[in-house]
């Protein structure tokens, strides 16, 4: 497992899964999952669908989308794993 992962694993709901580390967040009626994937430096969002639409499937969501609360979350825990924070802010 990478480094960066397994440092950021330590965080409050993230968890490795291959070459990536994941947490999930609720808001109201609102899912996300948060992806950081190591090899590429890279934050990436997702809607996840609710218990009210189990049918739905996850969907990718811009940044600009993305509550600031939750993105600053992000943020802090990529910093508290010795993480660049700023790579949250990444295009892809």
């Amino acid at each position: 497992m990478d480094d960066s992962i397994a440092a950021l694993v330590r965080q409050e709901g993230w968890r490795a899964e291959g070459a990536a580390a994941r947490v999930h967040y609720e808001g109201g009626r609102d899912r996300f999952a948060v992806e950081f994937y190591a090899e590429t430096g890279r934050v990436l969002y997702w809607t996840v669908p609710t218990d009210e639409d189990e049918g739905g499937t996850a969907a990718p969501v811009p940044r600009e989308r993305i509550p600031d609360p939750l993105r600053r979350r992000v943020r802090e825990d990529l910093d508290a794993a010795d993480i660049d924070p700023e790579i949250e802010r990444r295009d892809l």
